[in-house]
């Protein structure tokens, strides 16, 4: 199994085809104050699997700050790969919409993906806080 795509965007969908489409790919959040709140983003997912592999898959996402807490509950899900031709592989593709995702404090944090309970990737966000803007010298 290969991860292809793992990535925090503004939106995903897939279509019925399972095409897997992303708009506004992220790794970085700027706020005000803490806690953080950002009012929606997704996850978007593309796995590619041998031919071996096929069958059906357990998918866990899950959320963590810097220390490995959770952040909000996992995610689980499952994903049956199937081959519909002589492909030599098969991709499965999801996305995961996020309402309200609240962060407690500034810093970093990591999605985790795992796959039959073995960690397949990371991603991180990196939330801090708004700049003030520079005053101009006159």
């Amino acid at each position: 199994m290969k991860v292809e795509v793992l990535t925090l965007c503004d939106a995903a969908t897939v279509d019925a085809a399972g095409k897997l489409n992303i708009l506004g790919a992220f790794d970085r959040l700027n706020a005000t104050a803490e806690p953080i709140t950002h009012p929606h983003c997704a996850l978007a997912v593309k796995l590619r699997f041998e031919r071996i592999e096929e069958g059906h898959k357990k998918i866990r996402v899950t959320f963590v700050n810097a220390d490995g807490a959770p952040v909000m509950p996992p995610i689980d899900g499952t994903a049956d790969v199937r081959f519909q031709g002589p492909e030599a592989s098969a991709a499965v593709s999801f996305a995961l919409n996020i309402q309200q995702l609240k962060l407690p404090r500034f810093g970093e944090y990591s999605i985790d993906l795992a796959v039959d309970g073995r960690h397949e990737g990371s991603v991180p966000l990196f939330v801090f806080p708004t700049q003030p803007p520079q005053a101009s010298a006159t």
